[in-house]
Parts: C-alpha cells; sequence; structure tokens
C-alpha cells in the first residue's frame, strides 16, 4: 500500500475545491493538481444543451483526468511526493450517470472501469458541500461566462447526486477518511481562522493515517 499522502478536494460546482486544494498545496508543501476546465472545447455548448453534448463533454473529462493522474503517479507518487487534487475521478461517474442515456452510460463505465483500474487512489478525501443559495452566489462571484448558461435546477440536481454519490463512496470504502465541511457555515477565502482550523482538521486526519 502506498502511504504517500495523496489528497482530494470534491464538490459541487462553486463549492471551493480548487481554492482549498490551493491552500492546502501551500501550507503542507503537497504538488498540487488541478482538473482540466475550460479547456474542454464541449463545456459551453453542454450548458446549452446537455443531451446533445453530454457525451463528448464527459469523454474529454475522463481522458484527461485519467492521463492527469497517470502522470501524477510516475511523476510524483512514485517517488513519495505527497500530492493535493482538487477533484476526485469518481465524479466522472456523478455527472456520467445524470446526463447521460442509459445506453451510452453503459457504454462510458465500461472505459472508465478499464481506465481506472491502475490508477492511484486518494487516501484521504475532503468533501466540501453547500446549499444552493450558496454556491449560486460563489459561481456568480467568479464569474466564469461558461457557466452562466448552467441552470439552477442543474446545480441543485448535481447537489443531490453528490450527497448521494458520497454516502455510497463512504460506505464501500470506509478504509478511506472522508474529511467533510459545510460551506454555508465556513468562508476559507476570506476568513483565515476558518482555513486554519480546516487546515488542522486535514493535519491531523493525514498524521492519524501514518502517511506524513
Amino acid at each position: 500500500m502506498n502511504h504517500t499522502p495523496f489528497i482530494t478536494v470534491e464538490g459541487p460546482i462553486g463549492v471551493g475545491k480548487t481554492s482549498l486544494a490551493k491552500e492546502i498545496s501551500k501550507r503542507f508543501e503537497y504538488q498540487l493538481l488541478k482538473e482540466i476546465v475550460d479547456e474542454n472545447p464541449f463545456l459551453g455548448k453542454f450548458y446549452s444543451d446537455i443531451q446533445e453534448w453530454s457525451f463528448q463533454t464527459e469523454m474529454f473529462f475522463l481522458c484527461n483526468r485519467y492521463k492527469q493522474l497517470e502522470d501524477i503517479d510516475s511523476n510524483f507518487l512514485s517517488n513519495h511526493q505527497p500530492v493535493v487534487a482538487d477533484y476526485h475521478i469518481m465524479k466522472n461517474m456523478i455527472f456520467a450517470e445524470r446526463t447521460l442515456s442509459t445506453y451510452q452510460f453503459q457504454k462510458y463505465k465500461q472505459i472508465y472501469d478499464i481506465l481506472t483500474t491502475d490508477i492511484p487512489s486518494p487516501n484521504v478525501i475532503i468533501y466540501l458541500h453547500a446549499s444552493l443559495d450558496t454556491l449560486l452566489t460563489r459561481v456568480a462571484k467568479r464569474g466564469r461566462d461558461i457557466e452562466k448558461q448552467m441552470g439552477s435546477a442543474y446545480l441543485q440536481q448535481l447537489i443531490t447526486d453528490y450527497e448521494q454519490a458520497m454516502e455510497k463512496f463512504e460506505a464501500a470504502n470506509p478504509h478511506i477518511p472522508i474529511i467533510k465541511f459545510n460551506g454555508d457555515n465556513l468562508d476559507f477565502v476570506t476568513n483565515e481562522s476558518d482555513l486554519n482550523m480546516i487546515l488542522t482538521t486535514i493535519e491531523s486526519t493525514v498524521k492519524g493515517r501514518a502517511v506524513l
């Protein structure tokens, strides 16, 4: 078993995954792995017509995340250099199951299972969650043009999907600790005490697993 720290930050769109991953990387000097979003040529079309562009969008994300994790395994984890990522590849299944047709999802899952067989798995997961109002506020604040087409109903459904997916993951993987933070009550971007509390919790969890 690889005991090199590999932390992933997960949660719905706009909850602060990348911001927190950057803070973890800076505080503990971990290698930062950021998912590719803006480079996806199908994402804008996806938000305007989910049914038409979902398969292309999800396949692009899957292939790029697979390649990123393959590279991070070869270049960092294999050399015992800790890593923090602003995503877990399981998110692919959360989005794909919601947006793809039954036939497309079956094909997609076959490819997903093949690609993820031997990729590295995180040994600590941080789950950020928040209400729809909080997510809408944060999405609007960061002002990504591509996200302006995203409807609130889609985001609300995504919140539910994440809750269900994390419950299933936790039940199936009791050996992997999941640290949960409520974004409605915490603002680690502007409140230093909130950030310090989160980082202290993360540090104690990682130390408790004897991976530091």
